[in-house]
């Protein structure tokens, strides 16, 4: 076994805060976490009810001392033990993002958070500072830049394959709540009801996938928007489409469009970039192949684990070519890369470079920076609004 934790022989020990029974996302981070045998969950908090939070810890194999009844008990009580948890996930409603992460730097635990980071830009901004204070590493799960072949497309950018970026299109587009589920109840209600998700719906549950995604790839950040945003069911009080126009920071222009409204589609994550010299196009529900596109030569379709491909795409490949990777494996990526950064910072030492691609503490602010420009624009008419951030 390698020195995950800083010391021989020992894995991470983690605590999960949220993501109990009915959570969609709760399993899927519990998963990944253990998909690489690099932590081992040791303490949970699964519920804001305390009688439920114990119970739903206790049926997830945790022990009875250590399945807890809030987020305070847990940090308390682990803080205070010879074994005490060493990093912390959070996987909550998103108002809850600030105060939970701001509580467990406090404790000097590494974090592991859900995105989007915060709901307004002060808290995300406040965010970073602690981090950069505190020393410790910070994983913000846009899960999808733990795709072997988005790793191999940010890759052939970096590597000038593409030249100048001068164009990008990037949407996601969803149909879950094609009707107006809200009335239904089904989970969804916190996310549907009111301001616990933040200043856009839309824009902080998948709105920040798509920005983000966009700016890994490219290497760039988007500097202005031009957004329209709003629901497009009927009696929906919260947004369900966004549109916007985007520039970067080099002068490229891009085009963003994320509905969760959208009537027959599935899941629909697509990004295309242009450069000077080609394209790249990759769809995520065909997520082993990248297609690129070279002026002037025939289009090739790159296939993970094919031969030729990057070493950055190849650590994030699990299985030989032609047996399919997807979604769980991505997200276990992120968790693999945390906790190599993890054990470095533990033991003093240098983290393999290609660790050290997961997304941070500041990819979560420049996400809230896009969500807090894009509303203003939205509500000014689509006027373009400054949405770089100097960090």
């Amino acid at each position: 076994m390698d020195n995950t934790a800083g010391e021989p022989g020992r894995r991470l020990r983690l605590g999960v805060i949220g993501g109990g029974s009915g959570s969609f996302i709760g399993p899927v981070h519990r998963t990944a976490a253990r998909l690489d045998n690099r932590y081992d969950i040791v303490a949970s908090v699964l519920s804001s009810n305390p009688d439920r939070s114990r119970a739903a810890g206790r049926t997830i194999g945790i022990a009875e001392d250590r399945a807890y009844g809030t987020a305070d008990e847990m940090l308390a009580a682990e803080a205070g033990r010879d074994d005490g948890m060493d990093t912390v996930a959070i996987m909550t409603p998103n108002d809850s993002h600030y105060p939970l992460c701001c509580a467990a730097l406090d404790r000097g635990l590494d974090v592991i958070c859900d995105k989007p980071l915060t709901t307004n830009l002060t808290d995300a901004v406040d965010l970073v500072r602690r981090v950069r204070a505190s020393g410790l590493v910070f994983c913000l799960t846009y899960n999808y830049t733990g795709y072997p072949m988005i790793r191999q497309a940010r890759a052939m950018v970096r590597a000038g394959v593409l030249g100048d970026i001068r164009m990008v299109q990037v949407e996601y587009v969803q149909g879950h709540i094609a009707t107006l589920v809200e009335a239904e109840g089904g989970g969804k209600e916190w996310r549907l009801g009111g301001r616990r998700a933040g200043p856009s719906m839309v824009l902080g549950d998948i709105g920040s996938h798509a920005h983000h995604l966009a700016c890994f790839v490219t290497g760039q950040q988007v500097v202005r928007v031009s957004a329209d945003l709003g629901a497009v069911v009927p009696s929906r009080r919260v947004d369900d489409y966004g549109g916007a126009l985007l520039r970067f920071a080099n002068g490229a222009r891009g085009i963003f469009w994320v509905t969760q409204a959208a009537a027959g589609a599935e899941h629909g994550l697509h990004i295309r970039v242009f450069g000077e010299n080609g394209g790249l196009e990759w769809h995520q529900e065909q997520p082993n192949q990248l297609r690129h596109m070279p002026l002037g030569a025939p289009a090739q379709v790159l296939t993970r684990g094919g031969p030729g491909l990057s070493p950055a795409a190849g650590r994030a490949t699990r299985v030989a070519i032609g047996h399919p990777e997807g979604y769980q494996e991505a997200f276990a990526n992120l968790y693999a890369d945390a906790a190599v950064a993890i054990a470095a910072r533990r033991g003093g030492s240098q983290a393999d470079p290609l660790a050290l691609d997961f997304p941070t503490v500041e990819d979560g602010a420049r996400g809230m920076k896009f969500i807090t420009a894009a509303v203003e624009s939205s509500r000014a008419g689509g006027g373009w609004v400054d949405c770089g951030l100097d960090l």
